[in-house]
């Protein structure tokens, strides 16, 4: 069974990425299950789904990307790096998105709402997605930032909880290492959220249920 979404998935990684990055691992496992899920009832979808939930756990134990089938993600995301990578079953992804280590993407209650990211969003290490936020499209969220209001598309939201910074605030450019081109954003937005003070009322703001 072809798969538009899965190669979307991997023209934005390198060569032979199962091979190379153990991200791509649980994106495979992730696809699968949606695939398997389009099939028609019967012996092949049974054994399918028994291979996805096997699948699902040891990748998620591997990698600690935890990112169930149930989750609508459009075509080409890409995560760089892994661990502690987690996504609650009702978040809607769009195209082109990009994760990293330590995100989170969930609700802020048992129950409560979950975010919609737009496409082209893209969030930096450690960041937290909380609630029932809409991301715009081509928004960047900085490295440990926690996002509990909307994000305009096109803007750049840093700190906790995050705030949307203006271009002026942005003062240097850097890429990623072994990476090109360079990414101004976020990198910006990755040393801003490393500047912003923590409020304390926040604390007890956030209780995951993922």
């Amino acid at each position: 069974m072809s798969d538009p979404d899965w190669q979307a998935d991997l023209r934005r990684y390198g060569p032979r990425p199962l091979l190379r990055e153990q991200s791509a691992w649980a994106v495979w496992v992730y696809r699968f299950g949606r695939r398997n899920d389009r099939r028609k009832p019967g012996l092949f979808r049974w054994l399918g789904d028994r291979f996805y939930w096997l699948s699902f756990r040891l990748t998620e134990t591997l990698t600690g990307i935890s990112i169930p089938k149930t989750v609508e993600i459009g075509p080409g995301l890409r995560i760089y790096h892994f661990g502690n990578i987690f996504v609650h079953k009702d978040v809607k992804i769009g195209a082109n998105c990009t994760l990293r280590q330590g995100v989170t993407i969930g609700n802020r209650r048992q129950d409560g709402p979950v975010p919609v990211l737009d496409d082209d969003v893209e969030l930096g290490a450690y960041a937290q997605v909380l609630g029932g936020v809409r991301i715009g499209s081509g928004a960047t969220i900085g490295a440990m930032s926690v996002v509990i209001e909307d994000v305009p598309a096109g803007a750049t939201a840093v700190g906790i909880p995050a705030r949307v910074i203006e271009p002026r605030e942005i003062m240097f450019t850097a890429g990623r290492e072994g990476e090109a081109p360079a990414e101004p954003g976020l990198a910006a937005a990755m040393i801003s959220a490393r500047q912003e003070p923590r409020p304390p009322s926040l604390a007890g703001a956030v209780n995951l249920d993922c």
